[in-house]
């Protein structure tokens, strides 16, 4: 990455699951935006808030990866397509600075919990991963998501030279399998849909929204490949805004790429993105890209 050295362990964990993975609980070094917060069809989009996890779950300092921190997690899956877990991480507001190798755990900063239920129509609650693939697109599957962070720490506002205590985060994700050629096979259309909200008083970026629609196998081609379509509005707090300078206006941006697998461990997605109001100004960019991915 260009702004620090991430040459280093970014996760790694002790896991024991009991009755079928109905009840998993893990104990070791991993980011709570890999498994909280984190878009399910990511994988199908370039956007950091669509292909990763959205963008302003770091307010409260839940960690994202590679720095990731000490962490410890229960999940339990009571019902068949219904899992609820929690887990509970190190904050370390500087986990670069403080592990550059992360070979050395660091107890640093006030514990942030973090928690969510997911229900997963078309899917059996102990498969659904942060990650999604070929064969998990089959059929009319759907996960939607409901999930809260809460830090005890200190934060400074706008307002008030003295810290307050607290801070939080609530988001809610959507993602469905709209239309399948075949019911039981992944070619079709898929929708994805999440929303975050965090107190404005405390959080500069308190809200993101964004949405997507995804074509499974659209071209005639004997390898797997993707069509995608992103939006994300990233909405700034007006009481954040410096003195004597214009509000703050919404940013937009719109994502379309092409995802092709010409190899196993392979993927290629070239991408054309659109962004209005950058920075919460009124400038407009287009960016051209090109991702290579090597998986195994």
């Amino acid at each position: 990455m260009s702004s620090a050295n991430t040459c280093r362990l970014d996760s790694w964990w002790i896991e024991k699951r009991w009755l079928d993975e109905r009840i998993t609980a893990r104990i070791g070094q991993f980011a709570g935006q890999d498994f909280y917060g984190a878009q399910h069809y990511a994988t199908s989009f370039i956007f950091e808030p669509m292909g990763y996890a959205l963008g302003n779950l770091f307010t409260d300092f839940e960690s994202f990866d590679p720095p990731s921190t000490p962490a410890m997690e229960v999940r339990v899956v009571p019902i068949h397509n219904l899992y609820l877990k929690s887990m509970v991480e190190a904050e370390d507001r500087e986990p670069f600075a403080h592990n550059p190798t992360g070979l050395v755990p660091q107890f640093r900063g006030a514990p942030v919990s973090v928690s969510e239920i997911g229900f997963t129509p078309g899917k059996i609650a102990t498969t659904v991963r942060a990650f999604d693939n070929v064969e998990s697109r089959k059929g009319y599957s759907g996960l939607y998501q409901f999930g809260a962070s809460y830090n005890p720490g200190k934060f400074t506002t706008p307002t008030s030279a003295k810290p307050e205590s607290g801070n939080y985060l609530l988001y809610w994700m959507a993602s469905q399998a709209l239309w399948r050629v075949d019911p039981k096979q992944a070619k079709g259309l898929d929708a994805t849909f999440a929303y975050d909200w965090s107190p404005p008083n405390m959080n500069r970026n308190n809200t993101i929204l964004t949405a997507g629609l995804r074509f499974n196998e659209p071209l005639p081609l004997r390898i797997h490949n993707t069509m995608s379509l992103g939006y994300v509005r990233n909405s700034l707090s007006q009481q954040f805004l410096p003195s004597a300078t214009p509000r703050f206006q919404p940013e937009h941006a719109v994502e379309f790429n092409t995802l092709l697998d010409p190899l196993p461990m392979l993927l290629l997605q070239p991408v054309i993105q659109y962004y209005a109001n950058v920075g919460g100004g009124t400038h407009r960019a287009v960016v051209f890209g090109f991702r290579v991915k090597v998986e195994f």
